[in-house]
């Protein structure tokens, strides 16, 4: 790992490291900049030792080592950045110098250490150029050129900020567009997460609101037909135990079996045309977002609950019943209120349900429903007695969903339902619903 922001990942970078390069050409880069380096302070170092009065080699050895030291850049930028300050009075390393003064702006390192070694490599090579500077012009006094006193001191302040401050302000922009790109990438990255997260979520609660919507349909399905199928299971046996003996009742009898079936199939052509109509208004699947399906819900249940029962059908209802030769005794209590379509619908269907029920499970049994309105609140009873022993069983299949339909029908409404056998033998279904239903 660099400490420069080089070890960023981008685009087509292989997996493969070369120590503490992440890349190729970074390895060839600084590979080649020491070459260069160490050629250009061996150079100096031979000129640096025969004004010292050293051996040659002993000066361009200590040239090569110094001018490598540049290949480390990455890893230890500050080391490098001492090296070229300790060198620079013998004249040498200018290359490694503004090279490492950028590679240290560029890296993480703490500003105030960047501040610090800057200032300290401005300030050896500022001593060094005056130097340099003055001897130059102490040996060209002789002639003409009369430069002045402020020539010498400005001369070296430009040529050292000049060989200084431009490293640091490139390497500085460098390492703030990396840590500028990097907060960028990050940033997608997070909202690529949140996205994922939101289409997850978005998916799921589709997938929600279509289970909903199927199992609401399905229960309006067998609300519908349970019920009518039922009383004319019941009439048929009726019709063919009396068919012999009494044809006038075994007429009549089919001619309330044609009534069920007729009422099924225009309830049953009811619903179909209003799933119809809200699958016309729909767009294509695949494409319908979460409010549409909410919204196409929505309006399903409202066209279906203001065209559907209500509770001045319950005297019908029970007359059906009576029809198929249950004995059943209605009462209905307290002052009729004002009520929302979906409330009556839910009364009419939990009493048809028991009713049904009844007909499945307690053949001839003696049934009660009692209808109770309590200001604010409708109360539902439906209690029957224990099965006649004399009565045929009809033979009626059960799904055993009944119940289950009734008690979310309530409960989705802020309504307690209550369901259970009797001391008598008997069952109940109890339900209690507000006139106003709650907020869904």
């Amino acid at each position: 790992m660099t400490v420069t922001g080089a070890d960023q990942d981008a685009p087509g970078m292989t997996a493969r490291r070369y120590w503490w390069w992440d890349r190729r050409r970074s390895v060839v880069l600084d590979v080649g900049l020491a070459l260069v380096s160490a050629l250009e302070c061996a150079l100096e170092g031979v000129r640096f030792a025969g004004s010292a009065g050293l051996p040659v080699p002993v000066g361009a050895g200590f040239g090569l080592v110094a001018g490598s030291v540049l290949v480390v850049r990455r890893r230890w930028p500050i080391a490098v950045v001492l090296v070229a300050i300790a060198v620079t009075p013998a004249e040498m390393a200018f290359l490694m110098g503004i090279v490492s003064l950028y590679t240290l702006a560029a890296s993480e390192v703490p500003r105030r250490i960047i501040t610090v070694l800057a200032g300290m490599s401005l300030a050896g090579t500022l001593i060094v150029t005056f130097v340099r500077t003055q001897q130059d012009v102490a040996n060209a006094a002789d002639g003409d050129f009369d430069p002045g006193p402020w020539y010498v001191p400005l001369a070296s302040l430009f040529l050292s900020l000049g060989l200084t401050g431009p490293p640091v302000l490139y390497g500085l922009y460098i390492g703030a567009r990396r840590r500028l790109m990097e907060s960028l990438r990050e940033r997608a990255d997070s909202l690529e997460r949140e996205l994922s997260l939101l289409a997850d979520r978005a998916e799921e609660r589709a997938e929600w609101a279509r289970t909903e919507e199927r199992t609401r349909i399905a229960r309006e399905m067998h609300d519908v037909v349970a019920h009518r199928v039922s009383l004319m299971v019941v009439h048929a046996a009726a019709l063919q135990a009396v068919a012999l003996k009494d044809p006038a009742k075994a007429v009549k009898n089919a001619a309330l079996v044609g009534d069920m079936g007729r009422q099924a199939l225009t309830e049953l052509r009811e619903m179909l045309g209003v799933l119809r109509s809200g699958d016309r208004a729909r767009p294509v699947a695949s494409e319908v977002p979460l409010a549409s399906v909410a919204a196409a819900a929505a309006a399903i249940a409202a066209a279906e609950a203001e065209d559907g029962p209500c509770l001045a059908d319950l005297e019908a209802l029970v007359g059906q019943s009576r029809q198929a030769g249950m004995v059943v005794e209605f009462s209905a209590e307290g002052a009729p209120v004002g009520c929302g379509a979906l409330v009556e619908q839910t009364a009419y269907r939990v009493v048809q349900e028991a009713l049904t029920n009844v007909h499945k499970h307690a053949a001839g049994a003696k049934t009660r429903v009692r209808l109770a309105y309590r200001g604010s609140e409708i109360a539902l009873q439906v209690e029957n007695g224990p099965s006649d022993a004399g009565t045929a069983d009809a033979g009626l299949p059960s799904g055993g969903n009944g119940l289950v339909g009734m008690r979310e029908r309530v409960t989705a409404l802020g309504g307690v339902f209550v369901s259970g056998p009797t001391d008598a033998g008997g069952f109940r279904v109890s339900a209690v619903l507000p006139a106003r239903p709650r907020e869904a």
